[in-house]
């Protein structure tokens, strides 16, 4: 199914630890022409408590998009992108890793683990506003997506 055809917002979780980053993120979702919803979370195990929904996120929505940095605290990004692979229930939401990592390795090591794409952030705020056109447009426009 279309996210945009569903009748309700798009649910994206973005989980970053950075406050500076968070804010231009956010500054990038709000140009997109989909209705949505941002939830924010600061650590990987934040990013699992949401997805499990369990504690203080126990009436989380499902996240139609998951955008995920890979320097997180706590829990890196990569091991919540194995975990999120490995559980039935998780695996097939659509992550897309947005860091600032240009390293080759972690680069394999996330596509290895399926991430839907790996997206470095860029440092120009006009290149960041294309970028979360072209996420949208891929990801909330013309994919498919799982109930």
């Amino acid at each position: 199914m279309n996210v945009r055809k569903q009748n309700r917002p798009v649910e994206i979780l973005h989980v970053e630890d950075s406050t500076l980053d968070a804010k231009l993120v956010h500054l990038a979702l709000n140009d997109f022409s989909v209705e949505h919803r941002v939830h924010h979370v600061i650590n990987g195990e934040q990013a699992m408590a949401f997805l499990g929904r369990q504690g203080k996120y126990e009436n989380a929505p499902r996240p139609d998009l998951i955008l995920l940095d890979l320097n997180l605290p706590v829990k890196s990004g990569r091991d919540v992108l194995a975990e999120i692979r490995s559980d039935p229930k998780l695996k097939s939401l659509v992550v897309v890793v947005l860091t600032s990592s240009e390293c080759e390795e972690d680069i394999r090591a996330c596509y290895q683990l399926n991430c839907n794409a790996y997206l470095t952030k860029p440092a120009d705020i006009e290149d960041l506003m294309q970028t979360f056109k072209a996420i949208e447009r891929l990801f909330l426009q013309v994919v498919a997506v799982r109930d």
